[in-house]
């Protein structure tokens, strides 16, 4: 039986991909930080949807991170099908259909100041999935990368927005659970990226429309 592997599965975004999975029957690595929060992840949805969820404590952050989840998966002898952020390319393209989702931002079509760097990181990651998909095209890998906006999660608060950014997430917030939903969906439809909104997908239009110091001034009234 093969496993889609889920990084940052405890909660928010990534939380809920692994239930929607779950719900088509397939059986979980969940990855994330805390292990208490994703044995409870894990046993909720192995108790409601009858699949089977290993649970793996790794900090993204640090460098190995990658190497022991590979090795994890090795030892335990699991066949990776779906993958929620890049790795183990190797393995997924030696089974008869396999998926990577990426899960960037909308912020990637922009500079954001005060967000400088995890703009630029979601760009990176687009572009890189972009690539991804074009190299694996003709196989049975297939690469996605979604690009929601403000989602009703506790990143706000971890990105220390100020009251502006704050009012204007809570304006456009979509649910981690619709965000799931269409990122499966556009996973399984094989489409390279999505822009997640009506408001999103302007706001990237305009933001290749119009100079980028127009973008990036109202980028930074809102966010400083």
């Amino acid at each position: 039986m093969t496993y889609a592997l889920i990084t940052g599965a405890s909660k928010g975004i990534g939380k809920c991909i692994a239930r929607a999975l779950a719900q088509k029957g397939y059986n979980l690595v969940l990855v994330a930080r805390s292990t208490d929060l994703l044995q409870v992840v894990a046993q909720e949805l192995e108790q409601e949807f009858a699949i089977k969820a290993l649970v793996l404590s790794v900090d993204m952050s640090h460098p190995e991170a990658a190497q022991t989840i590979f090795n994890f998966c090795e030892q335990q002898q699991l066949a990776i099908s779906i993958l929620v952020n890049t790795l183990f390319i190797p393995m997924l393209k030696q089974q008869k259909q396999a998926y990577i989702l990426n899960i960037a931002s909308s912020a990637a079509y922009q500079a954001v100041p005060y967000l400088g760097a995890y703009a630029a990181s979601k760009s990176y990651v687009l572009s890189f999935s972009r690539a991804l998909y074009q190299e694996y095209i003709n196989t049975s890998l297939s690469v996605t990368c979604i690009c929601p906006g403000p989602t009703d999660t506790d990143f706000p608060n971890r990105a220390f927005l100020g009251p502006k950014g704050m009012k204007t997430a809570a304006k456009l917030n979509m649910t981690p659970e619709k965000v799931a939903e269409i990122a499966v969906k556009s996973m399984f439809a094989k489409k390279p990226n999505v822009i997640l909104g009506f408001v999103n997908k302007l706001g990237a239009f305009l933001a290749w429309l119009l100079p980028n110091h127009l973008v990036e001034r109202s980028a930074m009234s809102i966010y400083q």
